[in-house]
């Protein structure tokens, strides 16, 4: 759903026939899969005043289990497309290192302050008075 329909109600949500594509889907049946979105006007024939878009998708290996990677492609054909298949899933891949380590980085800069849970939290603290309040600095 697109931020502008994000707020708005099912019954209120219209496609937008201006911006139509035809899905193609071109896979090594390995580990390259290429999404091909053609243009398309409102009757389903082609649209060549507007540019074919490429999305590049695979699957990596991570130690936390595989992680589906995405990552769209600047081509001209799909020939081009399969050529810049691996930088595009290695700019994706980079992309989404930085912002696992951005996110490890806000969780380390919050401070746990022992013994200073507010009293009137239902009893929720560890026994002894160990629970804590979490602050950003």
């Amino acid at each position: 759903m697109s931020e502008r329909q994000a707020g708005q109600r099912i019954d209120e949500i219209r496609a937008d026939l201006d911006n139509l594509h035809r899905e193609d889907v071109f896979s090594d049946m390995r580990l390259a899969t290429i999404r091909r979105f053609q243009p398309v006007r409102h009757d389903g024939s082609p649209d060549p005043t507007r540019p074919t878009t490429y999305i590049a998708e695979t699957t990596i290996v991570s130690q936390l289990g595989p992680i589906p990677v995405q990552s769209p492609i600047e081509a001209d054909s799909l020939r081009d497309a399969f050529s810049k298949f691996p930088q595009a899933v290695q700019a994706a891949v980079e992309r989404l290192s930085e912002r696992a380590q951005e996110m490890r980085r806000e969780e380390a800069s919050r401070i746990v302050v022992p013994g200073a849970m507010p009293p009137d939290l239902g009893g929720g603290g560890r026994p002894g008075g160990g629970g804590g309040i979490i602050f950003d600095r």
